[in-house]
């Protein structure tokens, strides 16, 4: 788990090297243990590392392979790595590190661009071809691990996060309209290769992308599961699923266990995080041999904001090392700008917050945990799923959008002046176009398969690469294997949305823990100061809109900003996100990274 940056000139002239190191600069929080640069004509690499995987200095990167001519940077973790590296050398590949960063580059070396096929793990990389000058950019099947680009006619610059190429310079800072309508309407999410700024793009996941000398490029998508039913399955019982997605998991909590530091856990108390511990328990990281870490908050407005009760169960049943993290209210503004700040995205859920504060604390005790993240949205976990086994393929757009969209095209244009409206309804033009096309049986799956390839890797999933690296914590997520997703992708819909939602998932759950956790109504990840804006939290979305910044860039028509303001907590998405928050967040991000653009 690091952060990589690096620059590739088309224009015939050297690589910028400064440039890059001020890209890298910014990442320390993501690798502050270790940096590095390389560069060789055109081409410039910089890395900042977090050691998990051989802690030695023979791993740090840039990885250079002199042998084959190859120079890499890579972010992430290959849980397979032992057994590739087993592999390579019966293929006679030698090793001069006991690490996965030089399996990632041995592995494109011996299989080319298919070397992502070989990879269980997550990942970013980026690898240079010395003889022919090509490079090569690849991103892991779920999105774990960003890569953001700022493209040019004569140069492409690529880094972990988006405020790193800001610091390289000569990005075009520019508000995409298209992006902003996504974001006022698909709940903040900015679908790929589009980011809200016009001069910054971001690889999509499960993609290779290719730029040769010549400045021609090309892409490959190398993994798209089908969301329908196997032949080979076709006779499973209940019970053959609940088996089979049990041994899957199973295998993936395992897989993350891989590091040479110690490995913890997020526990919330919900079934995710506590089926994760169940399973670690059960693979001998038990009784007091497991980091466990939850937080809560002060309620506010009448809602809860904690689930101590649940996790401090799952705690005590598993015998864990546990650790309590409680937040008064008066302490959420300094946390809220530093989350802000953080973010390679503006991302509106309040989780944000809440995962930085519980990544600060957990960072002074581990450096890798294990998360529930992705269950939801494999599995059916959501209200909006059962509403989409009612109705066909042609009319999962509406009721999809019915449930999830924060605003409609009229919508848009009661909040945005003009000059910044897009064309037609872009989120809903997407979402429609990804419904539609085939490889979905249902609509359920259909739905599905758009929250676990697209909403996913654009919410839940960046929010928590985001705040868990900036205090140098790897996260790990393994409802995100993608052999289990693989697997669950293929389970009837009727499994998942059982019980309320994650029926199949309950059902293991009852194998290992304690019914509290599994027959209780859904939690969330509360911060309820976030959600009820009132006091220092609504004065400072009050100065974030009202700033010289914003005034300039004239994003909102003010009588719609004046009324929000006047009730603040007035105006719900279908999901409960706040409306003024969701303005006055891209204001506050906007202006926390420096872009005074129009």
């Amino acid at each position: 788990m690091c952060g990589l940056a690096g620059e590739f000139r088309r224009d015939g002239s050297r690589a910028d090297v400064s440039a890059v190191e001020r890209m890298a600069a910014t990442m320390s929080d993501r690798g502050p243990d270790d940096s590095g640069v390389w560069s060789q004509g055109p081409t410039a690499l910089g890395h900042r590392r977090l050691k998990i995987i051989d802690l030695s200095a023979a791993s740090g990167q840039p990885i250079v392979d002199a042998a084959a001519g190859l120079t890499g940077v890579f972010n992430g973790c290959i849980y397979n790595y032992r057994e590739l590296r087993a592999e390579l050398q019966a293929k006679g590949h030698r090793f001069f590190s006991a690490g996965d960063s030089e399996v990632v580059v041995k592995a494109y070396a011996e299989w080319g661009l298919d070397f992502v096929d070989h990879l269980i793990g997550m990942f970013a990389v980026a690898i240079s071809e010395r003889d022919t000058g090509r490079l090569v950019l690849a991103r892991d099947r779920l999105g774990i691990k960003p890569l953001y680009l700022a493209e040019s006619p004569g140069v492409v610059r690529f880094a972990s996060t988006l405020p790193a190429l800001l610091a390289g310079g000569g990005v075009d800072t520019t508000i995409d309209r298209v992006a902003l309508a996504h974001y006022l309407s698909f709940h903040s999410i900015v679908p790929p290769p589009r980011t809200i700024l016009r001069g910054v793009t971001k690889l999509p996941p499960a993609t290779v992308k290719v730029y040769e000398a010549d400045g021609t490029t090309r892409e490959r998508v190398y993994w798209d599961p089908s969301f329908g039913r196997a032949d080979e399955r076709a006779g499973w019982s209940e019970r053959d699923w609940q088996d089979a997605l049990l041994d899957s998991l199973t295998t993936a909590v395992r897989r993350r266990m891989v590091a040479d530091v110690p490995v913890g856990v997020l526990l919330s108390g919900g079934l995710d995080s506590s089926l994760v511990v169940a399973l670690l328990a059960g693979e001998g990281q038990g009784r007091s041999g497991l980091a466990t870490f939850s937080i809560g908050f002060d309620a506010v407005g009448g809602r809860e904001g904690d689930e101590f009760v649940y996790s401090d169960l799952v705690a005590k049943t598993f015998g864990t090392d546990h650790h309590q993290i409680r937040v008064p209210t008066g302490d959420l503004l300094p946390p809220l700008e530093a989350a802000v700040a953080a973010m390679s995205e503006p991302m509106v859920s309040h989780d944000c917050v809440a995962f930085w504060l519980l990544s600060q604390e957990v960072a002074r005790h581990v450096k890798v945990v294990q998360s529930g993240q992705g269950a939801d949205e494999i599995l059916g976990g959501y209200h909006w799923y059962p509403p989409l086994a009612g109705v066909d393929r042609e009319q999962a757009l509406e009721t999809y959008a019915k449930a999830f969209f924060d605003r409609d095209a009229a919508g848009l244009a009661r909040v945005l002046n003009p000059d910044w409206l897009a064309d037609g309804d872009p989120a809903r033009e997407f979402v429609a176009a990804h419904l539609g096309r085939p490889g979905a049986h249902t609509a359920v799956d259909a739905g599905l398969r758009i929250d676990t390839q697209v909403m996913l890797t654009d919410d839940p999933v960046k929010r928590v690469d985001n705040m868990t690296m900036a205090h140098g914590l790897e996260a790990r997520v393994p409802f995100l294997d993608h052999e289990f997703v693989e697997l669950a992708a293929s389970c009837p819909p009727e499994l998942k949305l059982a019980q309320g939602g994650k029926g199949v998932l309950k059902e293991i759950g009852r194998r290992v823990l304690p019914h509290e956790v599994i027959d209780r109504p859904k939690g969330y990840f509360p911060v309820p100061g976030l959600t009820h804006l009132e006091g220092k939290l609504l004065d400072r979305v009050r100065d974030a809109l009202s700033a010289p910044e914003a005034r300039r860039r004239d994003l909102f028509r003010a009588d719609y900003v004046d009324a929000l303001l006047a009730d603040p907590n007035a105006e719900l998405t279908p999901l409960n996100g706040n409306k003024l928050w969701q303005l006055g967040l891209l204001e506050m991000w906007l202006q926390s990274h420096g872009i005074d653009s129009p």
